[in-house]
């Protein structure tokens, strides 16, 4: 969308928030919204729990109150939430470098949620002024600059859901040092008494690279399929032309074209080498039945 409100370095999951609140028809009305957020009437922004409380300068002399929220997600769907992101060490390491894991959406819908406004009925905004209009230009101003904060910080975008960083950071904390104390203690698989005093047993099978291809037990016939592939292609018609200098007469006339001539010798030793191949393990097909 042409029109959006992109400032510097927005990162993608902020820009994605934009994007969501744009496709539900509300870009005339964000318009004005937009204005607002660059001219910087959003005088003040702060969280109370997963509820975002901002102050928005209007045409009147004291800014209007804008409230904004989405549902948050109950403490079950949260340990859901943590129990998946534990299993991947990325995500922590991502977050705590500041960036949001590019599949995160994936770890909220694999657990039926949405990190992400859905519809727009999942959020919930108010503002005082007269305005009837939902959102009006002061709730946008708000969702504008909502982006540029998950752009510094993405954990606020998970504290409109209901976890601080702290709490998620914790939370991750934990679910993987419970992982761990399932993971089998390596102490356990160490071999007890000096090593000199161990004895191993033979290796019972030859390790020449003469007999490496060489197999001299019997196979089951009716494992042992042999067919002819199922397309004439070859590797020579994957790699494409040899690129050889043609034979050129004294005339400057091609008397042949090198790089044909080469392709065709390989194709007939490649069909003579694949036929005499079948032909061998048919043989040994028949001798082993």
């Amino acid at each position: 969308m042409t029109d959006s409100y992109q400032p510097p370095n927005r990162e993608w999951w902020a820009q994605r928030w934009i994007e969501v609140l744009e496709s539900f028809g509300w870009i005339r009305r964000l318009a004005r919204a937009r204005v607002y957020a660059r001219e910087g009437n959003v005088k003040s922004l702060e969280f109370k729990g997963h509820k975002v409380i901002a102050k928005v300068q209007g045409t009147a002399p004291e800014p209007y109150k804008v409230t904004l929220s989405l549902d948050p997600f109950t403490d079950e769907q949260w340990g859901y939430v943590i129990e998946s992101m534990s299993q991947q060490a990325l995500f922590s390491a991502k977050l705590l470098s500041g960036e949001m894991p590019v599949s995160i959406e994936k770890v909220f819908t694999e657990n039926g949620l949405s990190l992400f406004p859905f519809t727009k009925f999942d959020i919930h905004s108010r503002c005082s002024c007269p305005d009837p209009a939902n959102p009006c230009k002061h709730i946008g101003a708000v969702y504008y600059l909502l982006g540029d904060r998950f752009s510094e910080d993405p954990f606020v975008l998970f504290q409109l859901r209901g976890r601080t960083k702290e709490q998620i950071l914790e939370a991750l904390r934990q679910s993987r040092s419970q992982s761990r104390k399932h993971e089998p203690d390596i102490r356990s698989l160490e071999l007890k008494g000096s090593p000199d005093s161990q004895t191993y047993p033979q290796a019972s099978i030859s390790l020449s690279p003469e007999q490496f291809w060489q197999y001299t037990e019997q196979l089951e016939p009716s494992l042992v399929v042999i067919a002819p592939p199922p397309s004439s292609e070859t590797v020579l018609d994957v790699l494409g032309a040899i690129p050889l200098k043609p034979d050129i007469a004294e005339d400057g006339s091609m008397v042949q074209d090198s790089s044909q001539a080469a392709m065709d010798y390989l194709k007939s030793v490649y069909q003579a080498v694949s036929q005499q191949a079948i032909l061998t393990g048919m043989n040994v097909g028949a001798e082993s039945e």
